[in-house]
């Protein structure tokens, strides 16, 4: 009863939130909105006219709708094991948390495939992958698991809800939504009434899938690389690659969810539940991931460079020279790795503000991180190219590429901002049950 209440007072604070748009939103969707147009332009326009208006051509194969697959896929694998695992050890600190993180998973993993049919020549062909799909082959294999984890991702961000979607079927009095809206609600609650019996199975469920979905998520950001680690090219043909993944993608995640918890702290008031602990705390987490993604890069490039052949020398070569990628190979160690593990060590820098700096930075320097990790390979032949035009050579974004970057990460935030008129941000039904824990302890105590 104590912690009924608890939920509705806490459920009262997100009214606001879910009930209506505010004027600065609705100005901030109309600037996604922009972005979002752009990109449908840059669609249409390649398909009109082919892949002959980005710039990918038969050497560069692959360009920046790539690179955005696997930070978007990155992303999702990793919001899925952040929330595993802080459920699975009961992290309390964490709770305010999770359900970020469980949504950029969902969205993450929904808008990352999609850059990979942008980048295929023939989408009229795609049913081919399920009609005559080859098992040999490591793209068949991440077709496969995308799928599976997308299944995954959502049913686990639906289990986590049911009480908060209970919530707000018992409440919906208080909000200002439509029949539809309440219906829906009533609907996904799957007649939930906050008995005991009904929350410790479902508690058994959510842990269940947080234990099945870490390996899952592992395993498929292993598979991901394999798509690289399975070539002889140089800077891809590397034994190192599934870890160096895992970790990449945990780290872009970590960065990713402070610059949220910034976001939403600061636009909706959420101090009170989203405190200065956490950004201390993840910043942490972010520390320790920094110094295995700095050892495992470091590594990466010690053995390519100490094997002394040729073509890998080549690319090394260009990463460390400023006229090709030396400053983005820099900016990227420098931004990505130094700085962020640098600020986290010290108790004295780990404010709000700068905890929410090396996030940002950590996440541009991913995915800088995952161009540079594409491009310079492709470039870089086994056989000396001849009498062949530099852009045939060399690869440059184009304007449609662009306009289809920027519209997938319009795409994220508006998806983000959507979801949280739909659900609280932060799950009221958890946070609620830990406050009245905590209460019920220190009235023990004392």
């Amino acid at each position: 009863m104590e912690t009924e209440k608890t939920e509705v007072g806490m459920l009262r604070e997100f009214i606001p939130i879910l009930d209506r748009f505010s004027r600065k939103e609705v100005f901030f969707m109309s600037f996604l909105s922009i972005f979002l147009i752009w990109g449908c332009v840059g669609l249409i326009f390649q398909v009109v006219y082919g892949h002959i208006v980005t710039g990918m051509r038969d050497n560069v194969m692959w360009g920046i709708f790539i690179s955005n697959f696997i930070f978007f896929m990155g992303l999702g694998y990793s919001g899925a094991v952040i929330s595993a695992v802080f459920r699975l050890f009961r992290v309390k600190w964490a709770i305010p948390l999770v359900r970020m993180v469980e949504i950029i998973t969902v969205i993450s993993i929904l808008i990352g495939p999609v850059y990979v049919l942008l980048c295929m020549g023939r989408l009229d062909r795609l049913q081919h992958l399920i009609t005559d799909g080859r098992i040999q082959s490591p793209i068949y294999w991440d077709f496969l698991a995308i799928n599976t984890f997308i299944i995954g991702s959502v049913i686990f961000l639906y289990v986590t809800s049911i009480r908060d979607f209970a919530l707000l079927r018992d409440n919906s009095n208080l909000l200002k939504i439509g029949k539809f809206r309440k219906k829906l609600y009533k609907i996904l609650s799957l007649n939930f009434k906050n008995k005991p019996a009904q929350i410790k199975y479902l508690k058994q469920a959510i842990n269940i899938i947080s234990t099945i979905i870490i390996p899952i998520a592992i395993i498929l950001s292993t598979i991901l690389s394999w798509i690289f680690g399975m070539t002889l090219r140089p800077g891809w043909h590397s034994t190192i690659f599934g870890p160096y993944f895992v970790f990449a993608s945990i780290y872009s995640g970590t960065g990713l969810l402070i610059i949220l918890m910034f976001i939403f702290r600061k636009i909706y008031k959420l101090e009170k539940y989203i405190e200065e602990k956490h950004f201390k705390y993840v910043s942490i987490i972010l520390m320790i991931l920094g110094a295995f993604y700095g050892y495992l890069t470091f590594t990466e490039y010690l053995t390519g460079w100490y094997g002394s052949e040729s073509w890998e020398l080549e690319l090394i070569f260009k990463f460390f020279t400023p006229t090709f990628y030396g400053i983005l190979f820099f900016c990227s160690s420098l931004f990505g790795i130094i700085i962020p593990i640098i600020v986290a060590a010290i108790p004295k820098l780990r404010t709000i503000r700068n905890v929410t700096i090396i996030g940002v930075f950590v996440v541009v320097s991913l995915w800088i991180k995952r161009y540079i990790l594409i491009i310079p390979t492709l470039e870089t032949p086994l056989l000396p190219i001849q009498d062949t035009r530099p852009e045939y050579i060399t690869y440059s974004p184009t304007w449609v590429e662009l306009s289809m970057v920027a519209g997938g990460f319009a795409l994220f935030i508006t998806l983000f901002i959507i979801i949280s008129k739909f659900m609280p941000i932060i799950s009221v039904a958890e946070v609620s049950e830990a406050i009245d824990n905590e209460n019920l302890n220190q009235s023990k105590i004392l």
